[in-house]
């Protein structure tokens, strides 16, 4: 049961972020195009780029963390030994599971804040492009749980056929 739902996280928030670039791809083709074929560009084309970027940025975190994207550090793990490495280890997914969990609050606090102030050109509230960050940092979190036992016994990230380390940091 607990697998069928990881699977379906993992596989709806990949959906999502290809979505997203394709989107995003597209709405910037377009504009480019028109801006040469015609002088005249989609006014609003740059700034829902951008908040694509920002939603995709955060929603791929938890993606990259799932399979070692991320920049890490590992010399000291390896010169410890094993129990001191996954001493080690625990203590860094705590610390990043804590700052996951400050960060969603923070964030919902700042995106409430926001939620008066619009953008310039489609004139939303900005409390939507900022819902990003608490939606990405406990997105981010619950991959962490899935992954923590793993990476703290045995120091590997997750294995997928079409995702190494190299791949989820391009994300």
């Amino acid at each position: 049961m607990l697998d069928r739902i990881e699977n379906g996280l993992v596989a709806a928030n990949r959906w999502l972020l290809i979505v997203m670039l394709i989107a995003m791809a597209c709405i910037v083709f377009a504009n480019v195009v028109l801006r040469y074929a015609t002088d005249d560009s989609i006014i609003w084309a740059e700034e829902v780029a951008r908040h694509l970027m920002i939603w995709g940025t955060f929603l791929g975190a938890g993606l990259v963390l799932r399979y070692g994207g991320h920049v890490a550090i590992d010399s000291l793990h390896h010169a410890v030994g094993n129990k001191g490495a996954q001493v080690l280890r625990g203590i860094v997914a705590f610390l990043i599971g804590a700052f996951c969990l400050v960060m969603t609050v923070a964030s919902m606090n700042y995106t409430w804040f926001m939620r008066f102030q619009t953008t310039s050109t489609t004139d939303i509230s900005f409390a939507w492009i900022y819902a990003a960050l608490p939606v990405g940092f406990f997105l981010t979190f619950i991959h962490l749980l899935f992954v923590v036992r793993r990476y703290v016994l045995e120091g590997r990230y997750m294995d997928s056929p079409e995702m190494d380390a190299e791949s989820a940091a391009s994300l």
